[in-house]
């Protein structure tokens, strides 16, 4: 053995020692009087700092709502940061996203850096390099790395401007100062052996441009790989252009080791530092924000660590040419090319000459309105023009204001996206209108967008779902659940979202829809989830959820049940087996490699597979993932519809797209690249009222569309013939198109991709665009048999079924009838009872049942075993089970226990696998045995008992009661904000509860009132009879000596609850 820790303890440079030895320096920020300068020469603007850089500076990642409606950066005539060409990539079914909060246990910044050892010789040179804790370095610590040495380190830096007069001389200027530094680097690790280098534009000023950072970073990263020198040395960058969480992650994902954002730095000090003390404060905090936001980032490609990101490239660029790609950024796709560096250097003078402008004029920082419109500034397709021509359409029932409305709108989309840069060509002669099929017909394509009810008001909500019943199209429940009492009318939602077991999903829920929406992605959030405020949770809404009023709730991206293609297929296996004549969908959102994912979910049976795109609304999300995470829904589908038909696929599935459409010419453009349904979300709210004031968030929408406060609601004036006047007026446009293509119906031009042709463009950034990937689709002009899609996909025979067949069970169900059965079963009966209690719950609801049936199965079950379980359902497994057992279990019983003459102790082993109990809202759950990981994620309201878990033990939790009799995993209560848990500890050495749980949200404390007794008592009396547990036996028959042992997990929302009130919290509540 070696001696590692030692290595480890003494081997290290350490940044804070190296700081330490070097002492405080003087002050490295630009001059106060010429700070303006400087920023407007890096790109900072007054959003940029009053928003992004402010919000940082107080311990917040700033939000935004309402998704992002300005062009691409490939599109803007603005000048544009490099990192604002690269979208993040982010995990969809591949693999799980990470929650960097509640798991904050797996998540680290710390990272190694300098001169790598011989990878196959394990010695102590392995140790000895430069730890940072963080890759955002202060000013402190990039002065010392600077300007002294430490343990014989010694920086070297390089100067990464250029000249002003060279740059005006040669639009080659760029690239030839990045060729320079390149070579610079190469000597100076080659043949002085620098163990670190650092990348300065600190000589940038009113003779000298900056080279960006990220282009200068990314080169020199390169050209040291091409070199085999880039584990020589380590590359950090001294940056004025840096500012946003954006920016700290593009340079990490090519090659920076480190950053210091000397820019924001100044930013901070200036306009957000106190008047009586210094900045130092701020800017420490602005830094652990930057830290925070770069995991998330890391998080929603499931990476867990700056050491993996590094380098890893996970990004895909759009609209940088192939010169850029090649020399920066080698690797990564940029399927539309674009622009090369002599606009890159263009964009650099434009700020240079705003900067520091001829004369002695005062320079203001710049406001182009990127994230709120202003006149004469920055572009967006959601202009206050477009808002009140379609609201007088929508309002009036005017086809006129409709009309210019849609000239509006098609005009702003050539500025703004993809699809504005294509127009129509036909291949045959026009047809009469007449011909064309019926706006009727179309609006049956038509969806509205995946709102909650809680991102949105009840009003709102149901204002959408009569309008597209009453069209013929479909609503979307978002994530939220619905109102039973909609059921039954025209209130109903026919898509019923269950984003991977989200909040209000029960068995009446499920049955009492056209479509099961599984949201693996969101387009305006990608890889990430979001959080209910406890302001927005009001009584309808808790009971709608199964939580408690005015406590927030948690919405994690799907990483508790989907880690890949696999156990995708299974939830949508348990969506056919509960309700077997809907069609399940898979959202998902576009990015490089979406058509191999959605070939996966097409084999996996899915019915339909949504294509959201990057400019898709939402209630609430970081700027940083609104503004550069996802692509467009242009560049999705093509490569979904693509690939599917590559795959001979595409009749599988019915492939919709949404994400900013607007008009009956985004309509056809999305029929034309493959698309067969059509999803409407910022823009149907926009119909009904909705004025753009992006602070959904805030609770405070002054039109009532977004809030949940009474008196803003009643100011809601939207009706659902505002919806239902825009859908058809937005059909009619499209029957118009295809008049005027030739065509009658949608159906004959899905794919045709053919029938589009470039417009001119006039704009010198936008002629190195390629389209081809959108436009050169497999030709399908005469082969459609393609598009005679297969009827709702079936599971085929289940043991369900079999049961079903028995008359016994029929009559049970049908007559409120008691029914005991015996039955075996093997791991490949999955989902067994769900269809079950589709059944009864599609004639009785969750509760109306008062019947009982009690099947003993016997041997191994499979996945999902018992899910969506109603009251009145028992069911017992002699033998163990896979994961997902009671999966969004609503009622009844479910017991797993080992044969009587097993040959193990129960106790010690593994009985149910992962998973189990997640999204339960009711019910009781005993295993005799230990349960695998992530055991009662997001239970709302079941009881359970178990003898032992692994990590995320009751994550999430809103709800219900958790026994464990045994050893737990790490990280157990983490985010869960209602229900309790009792949590035995026996004398162990090495073990010990504390350590792993989860002290963010819950307390632990020892079980102090007589009713939190009696509850954890009766439980295991209840598990004890129900499973014979030897273990159960013996603390009921040592109960005195056994109580002490237990600890209590309580979220704040318990606190005062009979089970859990001290006594001083029981007398101050009475």
């Amino acid at each position: 053995a070696r001696p590692y820790r030692e290595w480890m303890e003494k081997g290290p440079l350490r940044i804070d020692e190296w700081v330490a030895q070097a002492g405080k320096p003087a002050s490295t920020l630009p001059p106060r009087n010429e700070l303006n300068n400087y920023l407007s020469m890096f790109g900072f603007t007054r959003e940029a700092v009053d928003i992004l850089v402010s919000a940082m500076a107080k311990g917040k990642e700033a939000l935004g709502s309402m998704g992002v409606d300005t062009p691409l950066a490939a599109l803007s005539l603005m000048p544009r940061a490099p990192s604002h060409y690269f979208k993040q990539l982010f995990a969809q079914v591949t693999n799980p996203p990470i929650d960097p909060i509640r798991e904050e246990v797996v998540m680290s910044l710390q990272c190694p850096v300098g001169p790598e050892a011989n990878l196959l010789d394990a010695s102590e040179k392995h140790a000895q390099r430069l730890l940072l804790p963080h890759p955002v370095l202060s000013l402190e610590e990039m002065a010392a790395l600077k300007t002294t040495a430490h343990r014989s380190w010694t920086a070297t830096t390089l100067d990464s401007t250029f000249g002003l007069a060279a740059a005006k001389a040669s639009p080659d200027a760029l690239r030839e100062a990045l060729v320079s530094l390149c070579a610079q680097a190469e000597k100076a690790v080659k043949e002085d052996k620098a163990p670190l280098l650092i990348l300065s534009d600190r000589s940038a000023g009113p003779d000298r441009l900056p080279i960006p950072s990220l282009v200068a970073c990314g080169a020199v990263h390169q050209h040291l790989i091409k070199t085999k020198l880039r584990t020589s040395t380590g590359l950090l960058i001294e940056s004025g252009d840096a500012k946003e969480p954006h920016d700290f992650c593009t340079l990490i994902g090519y090659g920076a080791d480190g950053i210091c954002p000397y820019g924001a730095y100044a930013a901070v000090s200036a306009f957000h530092g106190s008047l009586d003390t210094s900045a130092d404060k701020e800017m420490a905090t602005y830094r652990k924000s930057a830290g925070k936001a770069i995991l998330k980032v890391m998080s929603k490609i499931g990476i867990s660590t700056v050491q993996s990101y590094k380098g890893a490239q996970i990004f895909e660029a759009i609209g940088l040419g192939p010169d850029i790609m090649e020399m920066c950024f080698t690797g990564t796709a940029s399927r539309l090319k674009g622009i090369g560096f002599d606009y890159l250097q263009k964009d650099v003078m434009r700020l240079h000459s705003v900067a520091w402008p001829e004369g002695d004029r005062d320079v203001m920082l710049p406001n182009p309105g990127d994230y709120h419109y202003r006149d004469g500034g920055e572009k967006h397709y959601n202009s206050p023009q477009a808002m009140a021509e379609l609201q007088v359409a929508s309002k009036t029932n005017s086809r006129k204001a409709y009309e210019m409305y849609a000239r509006t709108a098609i005009e702003q989309s050539k500025s703004v996206s993809i699809r504005g840069l294509l127009t129509f060509r036909s291949d045959v002669p026009g047809v009469p209108i007449e011909e064309v099929e019926s706006a009727a017909e179309i609006v049956k394509r038509f969806c509205t967008g995946a709102m909650s009810l809680g991102s949105i008001s009840s009003e709102t909500h149901e204002a959408l779902a009569i309008a597209m019943n009453t069209l013929g199209g479909k609503s979307n429940t978002g994530e939220g659940g619905e109102d039973p009492r909609r059921f039954a009318d025209n209130r109903r939602s026919s898509i019923k979202q269950i984003a991977s077991g989200r909040f209000g999903v029960t068995s009446e829920y499920l049955t009492n829809a056209d479509e099961l929406q599984i949201k693996m992605a969101q387009g305006a959030k990608p890889g990430e989830g979001g959080e209910l405020p406890g302001y927005k949770v009001t009584e309808l809404i808790a009971k709608t959820r199964g939580t408690t009023q005015g406590v927030g709730l948690i919405s994690p991206p799907p990483h508790h049940d989907i880690y890949s293609i696999e156990d995708l297929a299974q939830l949508i296996y348990d969506l056919h087996m509960i309700s077997p004549n809907a069609k399940v969908s898979v959202k998902l959102v576009s990015c490089v490699g979406i058509g191999t994912v959605a070939a996966g979910v097409a084999k996996a049976n899915a019915d339909v597979i949504q294509v959201s795109g990057h400019d898709g609304g939402t209630g609430a999300s970081p700027l940083t993932s609104i503004k550069h995470a996802g692509g467009p829904w242009e560049l999705g589908l093509a490569e979904v519809h693509q690939s599917l038909l590559l795959n001979h696929l595409r009749r599988q599935v019915i492939l919709r797209v949404d994400g900013g459409l607007k008009t009956g010419y985004d309509v056809v453009m999305a029929s034309l690249m493959g698309a067969d349904e059509f999803g409407f979300g910022t823009i149907a709210m926009i119909a009904e009222g909705c004025i753009m004031a992006r602070i959904c968030h805030t609770n405070s929408c002054p039109v009532g569309v977004t809030t949940q406060k009474e008196e803003l609601r009643k100011k809601f004036t939207g009706t659902p013939e505002n919806v239902l006047d825009f859908f058809s007026f937005v059909a009619e446009e499209a029957r118009h198109v295809l008049a005027q293509l030739g065509y009658t119906s949608l159906s004959q031009i899905t794919g045709r991709a053919d029938l589009l042709k470039p417009r001119d463009r006039p704009l010198h950034k936008t002629t190195g665009l390629d389209l081809k990937f959108v436009r050169d689709l497999p030709n399908v002009k005469h082969d459609r048999e393609w598009s005679a899609y297969l009827p709702t996909h079936s599971n085929g025979p289940v043991l369900d079924d079999e049961l079903l067949a028995n008359p016994d069970v029929v009559a049970a169900i049908l007559e409120h009838n008691e029914l005991k059965l015996a039955v075996p079963i093997c791991n490949t009966d999955r989902a067994v009872g769900a269809r079950i209690a589709g059944e009864v719950a599609m004639r009785h609801g969750n509760r109306g049942w008062t019947g009982k049936l009690d099947i003993t199965f016997t041997g191994c079950a499979g996945q999902s075993f018992g899910a969506f379980a109603v009251d009145g359902l028992e069911y017992t497994v002699i033998g163990d089970a896979n994961d997902y057992v009671a999966k969004g279990m609503h009622g009844g019983r479910i017991v797993v226990k080992p044969p009587a003459d097993a040959a193990f102790d129960p106790s010690e082993a593994v009985v149910v696998g992962n998973t189990c109990l997640y999204g339960a809202t009711g019910g009781k759950f005993f295993a005799r045995g230990r349960a695998g990981e992530r055991f009662a994620v997001r239970n709302s309201n079941a009881q359970a008992v178990v003898e032992g878990t692994g990590d995320h033990c009751c994550e999430y939790m809103t709800g219900g009661v958790v026994v464990v009799l045994g050893k737990i995993g790490r990280n157990a209560g983490a985010g869960m904000t209602g229900g309790l848990a009792y949590l035995l500890e026996e004398e162990e050495e090495g073990y010990d509860v504390a350590s792993r749980v989860n002290p963010e949200v819950v307390k632990m404390k020892r079980v102090t009132t007589k009713v939190g007794e009696q509850q954890l008592k009766g439980l295991i009396e209840e598990y004890e009879a129900a499973t014979g547990s030897k273990k159960a036996a013996t603390i009921l028959a040592s109960w005195d000596d056994y109580l002490p042992k237990f600890w209590q997990l309580v979220p704040p929302s318990e606190a005062s609850s009979p089970e859990a009130a001290d006594v001083e919290v029981a007398a101050a509540a009475a």
